[in-house]
């Protein structure tokens, strides 16, 4: 197995180890979690920390054939604390797998001299039971599959030569999922992978924890939604494919599919926003996958679709590197992206081949119609500099691999 020191997240946590606050780190299954929270402990080691100090429990295990309780956890922390006289640090794997993690984990923080580190794949439960026991007292770093420069670093470290352009086509075509990557894998068990993946999102994640009785109906919608990737999303359209199909569904049951979604990480929505008034807009926003790899899997035709999956490497890495995304709209015209980090504001335009005029005056005249100063940039994989007007053109991997 090979793997990478993920050291963006490194130096997000490194702030944070020995303070109070609870770190937790959230993201889809195997996006990388677990193996950066034994990342982490290899830095308190090489730092000094004694392996009798660190305690790691994953909650989806079980003890003696039975599920892990919150007694059997406090238990197996104040085992730990007794046998040293220095601070534990505990690392918990998958929380929300623990009924009333919440209030276990709050009781070890009060009672012991500890120092907690967390992982969990559902943003609704996680949010909720943070903001109401852990308010004020945790950081959460959002943990993705692979970058594409992280999939170069990889190669790098494992010195295989590569070429930059043909492992783009790969990622296109399987995403950032870090197992595809770590292990020599044919592409019928890449594929194979990433749908049993997807499958135990839909049916654990989901489907049973909100007893979803029409699972078949539930995936047709999400495979609809995977299909129109980077498109302007309309309930109403969604309903009249399902009607088409012979199948009846509630606006308020698709938004609730949605949200159910949103929550284990398997897409983005992401909002429109008036350029000139900022105010965002509740209508036809886009959905975008947090990998294109599980599109690939499960409805195919990443290649076929380049625009739509260039637009999601971009949206998801412009998550990845911390910026807020909308859909900026100016008049009659619309900007891909606008990403914002504090007071920096970017916009981008993404397209596969600027290849005639007109595909030129479409995505350079989206951003000369925005009267700011901020920068301007438009994103293809053309190896040519189409730069103009003060609008900044690049290559799609270079600036991946910034």
């Amino acid at each position: 197995m090979r793997t990478i020191k993920r050291q963006t997240y490194i130096d997000k946590v490194k702030p944070f180890i020995d303070s109070n606050l609870i770190k937790v780190f959230t993201g889809s299954r195997r996006a990388g979690k677990s193996v950066l929270m034994q990342l982490i402990q290899n830095e308190l080691i090489d730092s000094g920390v004694n392996t009798s100090q660190i305690l790691a429990l994953n909650f989806e295990s079980r003890i003696d054939g039975k599920p892990m309780t919150g007694e059997i956890v406090w238990n197996k922390v104040k085992e730990k604390v007794s046998e040293t006289d220095k601070k534990v640090y505990l690392f918990f794997d998958e929380v929300q797998e623990l009924n009333e993690w919440e209030k276990i984990v709050n009781s070890i923080q009060v009672d012991f001299d500890v120092d907690i580190y967390l992982t969990g794949s559902n943003a609704k439960l996680l949010s909720s039971e943070l903001s109401t026991y852990l308010s004020g007292r945790y950081i959460e770093i959002k943990v993705y599959p692979f970058s594409f420069k992280e999939v170069v670093q990889i190669k790098e470290e494992s010195n295989i030569a590569i070429d930059n352009k043909k492992l783009f086509r790969e990622y296109i075509i399987k995403g950032g999922y870090p197992v595809l990557y770590n292990y020599q894998m044919s592409y019928d068990d890449e594929m194979l992978y990433l749908s049993d993946l997807f499958n135990s999102i839909i049916l654990k994640d989901v489907a049973q924890r909100n007893n979803i009785r029409d699972v078949a109906l539930f995936k047709q919608i999400v495979i609809f939604i995977m299909a129109n990737v980077g498109n302007l999303f309309s309930a109403t359209s969604v309903i009249k494919y399902l009607k088409n199909e012979k199948r009846n569904l509630s606006t308020e049951t698709l938004y609730n599919y949605l949200d159910f979604c949103k929550s284990v990480y398997l897409v983005n929505m992401i909002q429109r926003q008036n350029i000139i008034g900022k105010e965002l807009l509740s209508s036809q926003n886009k959905i975008y996958m947090i990998d294109h790899g599980l599109r690939q899997a499960i409805y195919g035709n990443n290649q076929r679709d380049i625009n739509q999956i260039l637009e999601n490497v971009v949206c998801v890495e412009l998550q990845r590197r911390g910026y807020n995304v909308t859909i900026g709209c100016i008049g009659a015209k619309e900007v891909d992206f606008c990403a914002t980090k504090n007071e920096e504001v970017i916009y981008f335009q993404v397209t596969y081949l600027l290849a005639s005029e007109e595909t030129i005056e479409r995505e350079f005249g989206s951003l000369m119609a925005i009267q700011d100063n901020y920068p301007k940039y438009v994103l293809s994989l053309d190896e040519l500099d189409f730069s103009r007007d003060g609008i900044i053109h690049k290559n799609i991997v270079e600036w991946l691999l910034e």
